[in-house]
């Protein structure tokens, strides 16, 4: 049965909605690690193993080749960008800092990678919105028509940060990143309530775009840059990329005995 929406609303509400279905008023910044129990769920099951539906490329078969075969002293080699600039760079890792902070339940959203995540996200398909019906008009639609913004991704995050950055540089003196922990909670905050006024994008529409990648970041498979050490997964008890765990599906309320496994087949 073919919807009744139109073809340029209709198209482009398949593509990624970032902040759609995670309305944070339900889980605000001042519990922002009681959302890690339940947005296992909010994270498309392709993403704990693969970042993208359909078949790895072979650039990414090298590189995960490559990333198996590293050294310690490689592997312990700051991860540089490869799409965000030094500024850009230094506010998602200030930003993720503070969606997910370490805590006695386990590492945080720095510790986990999750900065390398989305800097290697903003070179796939995704980030480029090469899936999605990019074509005109880009008129503001009912909420139901899902999103209907003319930027994908990649513009999302430069045209955001650019615009947060002005706005505590106007109003602090300071970028993002230099901020204290306290104020960068008070401006993710009005970024969530969509209390400030963003040139070029939508507040939520940032802050749904950051969260969801944040989520994504810390719940992925190693490969692709983030849940490094599968500290995520053995947190909620996830077993990875096994082959086979079906002894374990109908054990309701039982911890899985075994570590995860990653795509690569490393251990824990």
């Amino acid at each position: 049965m073919r919807s009744n929406l139109p073809k340029t609303a209709r198209q482009r509400n398949d593509a990624l909605q970032p902040g759609d279905q995670n309305n944070m008023s339900q889980s605000p910044l001042s519990s922002r690690r009681g959302f890690l129990r339940t947005a296992i769920v909010l994270v498309p099951a392709s993403t704990l193993a693969a970042c993208d539906n359909k078949q790895p490329t072979a650039t990414a078969t090298q590189s995960a080749n490559q990333s198996s075969s590293q050294s310690p002293a490689a592997e312990a080699t700051p991860y540089k960008p490869k799409f965000f600039d030094a500024k850009e760079w230094a506010f998602i890792e200030a930003a993720v800092d503070r969606l997910i902070p370490s805590d006695a339940e386990g590492p945080g959203a720095l510790e986990a990678g999750v900065p390398e995540f989305i800097d290697r996200q903003m070179d796939t398909p995704y980030a480029h919105g090469a899936l999605w019906y990019m074509q005109g008009p880009f008129a503001q639609g009912a909420p139901e028509l899902g999103y209907q913004l003319k930027l994908v991704p990649r513009d999302l995050y430069r045209l955001g940060i650019a615009a947060i950055n002005a706005y505590c540089t106007k109003t602090y003196a300071r970028n993002f990143d230099a901020l204290d922990a306290p104020i960068r909670d008070t401006v993710l905050s009005a970024l969530e309530k969509g209390k400030l006024e963003l040139t070029d994008v939508p507040a939520t529409t940032f802050f749904g775009q950051l969260l969801q990648n944040t989520r994504e970041g810390y719940f992925c498979d190693p490969i692709h840059g983030g849940n490094r050490d599968m500290a995520a997964w053995k947190m909620i008890g996830f077993p990875g990329a096994r082959a086979d765990f079906m002894d374990f599906v109908n054990q309701n309320g039982a911890a899985y005995p075994y570590g995860p496994v990653s795509i690569e087949g490393k251990r824990t």
